[in-house]
């Protein structure tokens, strides 16, 4: 493993207003989100409203009964005039050897099949060596550390001119982009939007990927390698239950072979004699 060196939130002027976004987005009533977090619905309604300041327990009571993610409890705690609850420990720290070490097992484990760590605004901070496989071509200025998957992937001067289905995975991946835009709507990431959705389509590109051997159980990445296809299904996976903002942020996104074909290949990659 190589560790590589919108909407946004709901707004408001206070707390309340916050909370209440976020119970708005959650399609609860006061009575519901009330009943769930052990208060009274007119404690939540003076609190939404700016007459009654909540507690620092409540606060996080309320978070978490909205689902809120990990970095904006902090946002509401601060709002409310609380300290953050939430650390936000880099990941080469000493007190991350163990996460580190879990994460390198994983990504080795997946090899000969690609796999990357990505941060909350998408960047890669760590990969297995069969990624370098997918990223054969790409312009050397995109791939500076920290890279962001998701320009990589759609740049002229990434991985488009390569993606046979490239109106499905742009697609794909900007309503990720946008997913991810309704929970934590930093900067960056709202950039990184405005940026990779005015990227113009590759010439040539088909209007719709026709995939062989029949419909596809999930929309497959195919691209084009050597003279060949190499058809892959990704998963995401993210920790549960995070107690800090960067490893809340964090997901595993791993590259299975789509075919028999691919799997060949990239076993074959790793090993020669095979």
């Amino acid at each position: 493993m190589t560790i590589m060196a919108g909407m946004g939130s709901p707004t408001g002027t206070g707390v309340g207003p916050l909370l209440r976004g976020w119970r708005e987005r959650r399609q609860l009533s006061q009575q519901h989100l009330a009943l769930r977090a052990d208060c009274s619905a007119r404690h939540l309604s003076f609190v939404e409203n700016g007459r009654s300041h909540p507690s620092r327990e409540l606060v996080l009571r309320l978070a978490e009964q909205l689902d809120v993610p990990v970095r904006e409890r902090n946002t509401l705690l601060l709002a409310a005039g609380y300290a953050p609850h939430y650390p936000e420990t880099p990941l080469d720290d000493p007190s991350m050897d163990a996460l580190r070490g879990g994460i390198e097992r994983l990504l080795a484990a997946h090899d000969p099949y690609p796999a990357l760590v990505l941060d909350g605004d998408f960047r890669v901070l760590a990969a297995n060596r069969a990624l370098g496989l997918l990223l054969d071509g790409v312009a050397p200025h995109l791939l500076r550390p920290p890279f962001n998957a998701v320009r990589v992937a759609l740049h002229p001067d990434g991985l488009a001119p390569r993606i046979l289905n490239h109106r499905q995975w742009r697609g794909h991946l900007l309503e990720r982009l946008d997913q991810q835009l309704e929970l934590v709507g930093t900067h960056q990431l709202r950039q990184l939007r405005e940026e990779v959705g005015g990227y113009p389509e590759p010439a040539g590109a088909p209007a719709e990927d026709v995939t062989e051997g029949g419909r596809p159980v999930a929309l497959p990445l195919r691209l084009r390698h050597d003279g060949r296809v190499l058809s892959f299904l990704s998963t995401v996976t993210t920790f549960g239950t995070p107690l800090d903002v960067t490893v809340s942020e964090l997901a595993l996104e791993t590259f299975l072979p789509a075919d028999a074909a691919t799997d060949r290949f990239l076993r074959s990659a790793a090993d020669p004699e095979l």
